[in-house]
């Protein structure tokens, strides 16, 4: 397998704020990203990459100091995005070493993301293995809140939450069949249930 050069950009994503919440410490996930990859591609990885499962909702990057312009999908009937660039025409080769820019998901809920260009450029396939067309995290650390704040299937904001069946609602085929024969390890000796020379869980 040959080399591709470090042309590729790392842009760290952290997640500041959402649904009136900030975030301490930040989630966060670090994307590869070719230079012709356009901003729109970055907003579907960034929202892939953040867990969200329901993307009917309008997105908007914020472009870093000197710049100041806003790249997103305009709506013909907003005049307020009138200055707003077409993410799906303008490419990441627009932003620099270092730069710092916003991402904005839902702007009722507001997801607002702190985006930063890494110094140093990257090969994707050292990096991801394969040359990808779209832009893929490879990184990332914290725990993604949900989009709509559910704790559990079901969960109405008002509901208490089920009551946790610790495995007893899993059926017995693949990887459970072994956590339902696992022995219980009692408190002072072996598991209560092991046999001679079986093993213990």
């Amino acid at each position: 397998m040959f080399a591709v050069a470090r042309t590729w950009l790392s842009i760290s994503v952290e997640l500041v704020s959402g649904r009136g919440e900030d975030f301490w410490p930040r989630p966060g996930r670090v994307f590869a990203a070719a230079r012709s990859h356009t901003f729109a591609a970055l907003a579907e990885a960034i929202d892939e990459g953040f867990a969200r499962w329901d993307r009917g909702h309008l997105h908007q990057f914020w472009l870093g100091e000197g710049d100041g312009r806003r790249v997103g999908h305009p709506d013909p009937d907003d005049d307020f995005d009138d200055d707003m660039l077409d993410g799906s025409h303008q490419t990441l080769a627009r932003l620099a070493a270092g730069e710092r820019f916003a991402y904005e998901f839902d702007f009722g809920d507001s997801w607002l993301h702190l985006c930063t260009v890494d110094a140093q450029r990257i090969d994707p396939l050292e990096t991801l293995g394969i040359v990808s067309d779209k832009p893929l995290p490879y990184w990332g650390w914290g725990t993604l809140p949900d989009q709509y704040g559910r704790a559990w299937h079901g969960d109405d904001g008002e509901s208490r939450p089920p009551r946790n069946p610790k495995g007893a609602d899993l059926p017995a085929l693949g990887p459970w069949q072994w956590l339902r024969r696992r022995p219980r390890r009692s408190d002072n000796g072996p598991a209560d249930n092991a046999e001679p020379g079986g093993l213990e869980g």
